[in-house]
């Protein structure tokens, strides 16, 4: 009896040691200029050195929530069920914003602000559950005094708990209902011949103009390379560009210099100019307010 006893202590044990520790991948719009992102990183080591953890970007430009929506889209898809993200773009930072973690359907989690950071990704991957973090039990210990850290304190504390296994979903804080906070933008739809939809980000390294108007959207416009079709840009209501270009499926389809239309990497819709920079050229930028009308000559 006591030989089994020690055995079923060890094999519990060895469980405990390798229990899988979860992702952790970090986006903010801290920069690296100095040690804020490596304080969160100091938290998460602290609670569990076994925790992997990641970058998606610190780059994200200063109080750009919409940003941060569109690269957690972006990214979440191709990381495995049970990664933890925290995104840490909180212009309102002490204020009476809530620090939630949202768990999708396909098993990721977010832990964040409910500031709108939540827009895409709830709708994208669907929304499982809502906790409201409970400051409480889950805040890093004696750090009641500082109010503008939250990213250090409450979300990277939360994160590893969660992430490292320390809590589960459900002893992160109360139950919320199941809906975020959402920044409102042109839905991809196509109506009467005609196509509309959102640019949410540039592919900034080369200026190519992103939309969200996906591959499935796209096809009832039944084009076919070569194909032009009449392209209107707008940021609200003032018209940025209007033109027309070829559809292709590569850049060099086109002459160097002139512009196209194409599948990105995640197979949307997207415009570019051979070997330059259509967002420079025609003083584009995204966000919630710009918007993109497609339509044959």
């Amino acid at each position: 009896m006591k030989h089994t006893f020690l055995f079923h202590c060890l094999i519990i044990i060895c469980c405990s040691c390798f229990a899988q520790k979860h992702a952790l991948v970090f986006q903010t719009d801290f920069g690296l200029k100095d040690g804020a992102v490596a304080e969160m990183k100091g938290v998460v080591y602290s609670l569990s050195p076994d925790i992997p953890m990641f970058d998606l970007t610190h780059e994200i430009p200063a109080y750009n929530i919409w940003e941060a929506a569109y690269r957690l889209q972006q990214t979440a898809p191709y990381w495995p069920a049970g990664t933890v993200f925290v995104s840490v773009v909180d212009p309102g930072v002490g204020s009476d914003r809530r620090s939630v973690v949202l768990k999708t359907k396909t098993g990721h989690f977010f832990v964040t602000p409910d500031n709108g950071t939540l827009t895409l990704v709830a709708k994208q991957l669907g929304i499982a559950g809502i906790r409201q973090i409970d400051e409480a039990v889950n805040r890093r210990k004696n750090s009641g005094a500082s109010y503008t850290f939250h990213g250090r304190d409450v979300y990277a504390y939360t994160a590893g708990k969660l992430a490292a296994g320390k809590i589960s979903f459900e002893q992160v804080g109360p139950k919320l209902a199941d809906s975020v906070v959402s920044i409102s933008f042109q839905q991809p739809v196509y109506v009467d011949g005609t196509l509309r939809g959102n640019i949410p980000v540039l592919d900034v390294q080369y200026g190519n103009i992103w939309t969200n108007i996906d591959q499935q959207t796209f096809a009832k416009m039944q084009a076919r390379p070569g194909d032009l079709l009449k392209v209107v840009i707008s940021k609200g209501s003032e018209q940025v560009y209007s033109g027309t270009m070829p559809l292709a499926n590569t850049f060099a389809a086109v002459p160097e210099g002139k512009e196209l239309l194409y599948l990105n990497s995640l197979l949307n819709v997207s415009f570019a100019v051979n070997m330059g920079d259509f967002a420079t050229r025609h003083q584009v930028k995204s966000g919630p307010e710009w918007t993109v009308v497609i339509s044959r000559p």
